[in-house]
This record gives structure tokens, sequence and C-alpha cells, in this order.
């Protein structure tokens, strides 16, 4: 799974191509590491209590990537980075509550490949979509003693098996309505969603840095 990526835009950039309020998120880009803050983008409802009252405007805030993980787990300082079974009991309720769902914008990501280079490191391929500057994983926020937020998988696209990947993040197309469908449709209608992108949109970078 993806354990790195990358924000090269600022926040006023991002409300821009996402049509949410900046609010105070001090985003100016760069790497996103697990147990670090990034900028997701929420339906804007946190602190509303009551019914929903149509779309309202969306929101961007800092959140840290990586969901504290439920106490049964073997290594409970480990943050929780990707949502790998959406029938777990641990995201089933968030999931399902279209609120808790958020876009998690990005302009490339990494992944581990099977193998090692010539230098005797892990081989990585770092990913950017063609035609999306800055695109949107599917994402999920829960909130403990601090904010945070994991990234929704599903199986990999054909090219990604074939570096040794059997997940990967869920990119949303760029369309509003179908992002819109993220962040407030029912979970029918939301779970369809989850499938690879093809693989004709992956451009693979010759550096990730």
């Amino acid at each position: 799974m993806t354990q790195l990526y990358r924000l090269d835009a600022d926040a006023a950039a991002i409300a821009r191509a996402f049509d949410c309020r900046a609010g105070d998120d001090p985003w100016a880009g760069g790497y996103i590491a697990p147990g670090s803050f990034a900028p997701v983008i929420t339906a804007g409802r946190e602190f509303i209590a009551g019914p929903k009252k149509g779309r309202g405007q969306h929101r961007m805030v800092p959140r840290i990537w990586g969901v504290p993980p439920p106490p049964s787990a073997q290594d409970a300082t480990r943050g929780i980075t990707s949502v790998r079974n959406t029938e777990s009991p641990f995201w089933i309720g968030n999931l399902r509550n279209s609120e808790f769902r958020c876009l998690v914008p990005a302009t490339s990501f990494m992944e581990w490949g099977a193998g090692i280079d010539v230098e005797g490191r892990r081989n990585r391929h770092p990913f950017s979509v063609s035609g999306q500057r800055i695109f949107a994983f599917a994402g999920v926020w829960k909130d403990s003693e601090v904010p945070t937020f994991a990234i929704v998988t599903c199986p990999a696209s054909p090219r990604l098996r074939s570096l040794g990947r059997d997940t990967m993040p869920v990119i949303l197309p760029p369309d509003r309505r179908t992002q819109d469908t993220w962040l407030h449709g029912g979970w029918d209608k939301a779970s369809a969603l989850l499938r690879p992108i093809g693989d004709d949109k992956l451009l693979e970078n010759s550096s990730f840095s």
C-alpha cells in the first residue's frame, strides 16, 4: 500500500481545484508520510448537529495520516494509513456515514515494487495521474484524541499487480458529481466508486523528488 505521496500545491490552489474553503490551513506543498499532517476535504459538517440541508460548503482541514488502531492491535503506536476491508467493524460505521468520508488531495504517490534496484534498495514506483495536476484519493476520517484520516483502497489494477501489489488507493474521477457522491451519497452509490483507476491514466514518473 502507498506509504508516501506528494501534494505539490498550496492551500489556495487546492481550495480552487475542489471548490472548498481553505480556512486557516497552512499547507504550502511537499511530501506526506504516515504520522504527518496533510490537508483533507470534508463535507464541512463535522461540528454541525441535525439533519443535512443540501450540499453546503466543503472545507479543507489538516489531519494526521494514520488512524489510531483498536486496542487489540499488536502495535498500538502504529497508525492505520489505509482501509483494506470496508466491511471491518472498525471502519463500517464511518464509511456508511457520509459525513466521515473525505477527499485526500495529491499530485503523485509512490508504490513499492517487487525486487531491488541496482543499489540494493527496494524498488519504488512513483505515479501521477494523466490530466489531473491535483487528484483525490477516497478517504475516511476518525477522531479520537487527535484528528486523523486513512486512504481507502481497492484491488490493484493489472499494471500495479505486475509490480507485486495486491491493492492500490482509490483515485476518484475528477468530476465534481463523482466527488460529491463520495462526500454525500449513500453507501450503495459511494461503494461503487471503490475500483481501480484505468492503467492508461497512471503515469510513472522517473523520480519522486
